[in-house]
């Protein structure tokens, strides 16, 4: 039987799941000479929202929490900055990178929310 843990029945942390998941799918169409660059970029930062969620839940301090729910908002945000270069550069159909970018607003607005419920 697996260990559950507080963060995995988030439903923040549920959707920044799926958000990496469409994020790791639209960085499989980009180009071999962006390997190292944005590909490398936009998955770790994607990654590190859902991390952030984790080791904010960690049984710390509300306070402790409210800080890496700003490290997750600050990766999805950099998330954010990849996909404008990734648009600018046309390496992607901008319909596809509109649809992520709805996922990731919505992913936005819970993290947020939920940080700001932080007393």
């Amino acid at each position: 039987m697996t260990e559950s843990y507080k963060f995995q029945n988030l439903d923040v942390y549920k959707l920044s799941l799926e958000y990496i998941k469409a994020v790791y799918e639209l960085k499989s169409k980009l180009p071999e000479h962006e390997k190292f660059n944005l590909t490398g970029q936009i998955s770790r930062v994607a990654t590190s929202i859902a991390l952030n969620i984790a080791e904010g839940s960690t049984g710390q301090s509300n306070l402790e929490q409210k800080r890496f729910l700003g490290l997750a908002i600050r990766s999805y945000l950099e998330t954010i900055a990849c996909l404008d270069i990734i648009e600018k550069f046309g390496y992607i159909n901008k319909d596809e990178i509109y649809a992520l970018r709805q996922q990731g607003h919505l992913l936005f607005i819970k993290l947020s929310a939920f940080k700001k419920a932080m007393k």
